[in-house]
């Protein structure tokens, strides 16, 4: 069963771009879905599906941290405590075509 979890996150569009290139053009390993969307509070929430949460933790442990921490320090942006990831019960999971990057 694939891991699934929404997160909140305080950046803007600027500093995730900057993450994402960071990141290179790579696929992470055992990411199925990233979906960012715009909060009306303000920052972004991402929904994020993996193959597994093993998956998940492999990738942030050895590409996804290293490039928000760098990105971080590089633009001085200090968050206030880490984002908490709210776990979704997934019922299904369906694909449809591929969908180019914005």
């Amino acid at each position: 069963m694939p891991y699934a979890y929404t997160q909140d996150v305080p950046i803007d569009e600027t500093l995730y771009r900057k993450i994402i290139e960071r990141l290179g053009p790579a696929p992470l390993q055992g990411l199925i879905l990233h979906l960012v969307v715009r909060r009306a509070e303000g920052g972004l929430r991402y929904i994020d599906v993996w193959e597994s949460p093993q998956a998940c933790e492999r990738a942030f442990d050895e590409r996804i941290h290293p490039a928000v921490y760098g990105v971080f320090s590089e633009t001085g942006f200090t968050p206030a405590g880490g984002p908490q990831k709210e776990p979704l019960d997934v019922v299904d999971l369906t694909c449809g075509s591929a969908i180019p990057a914005l």
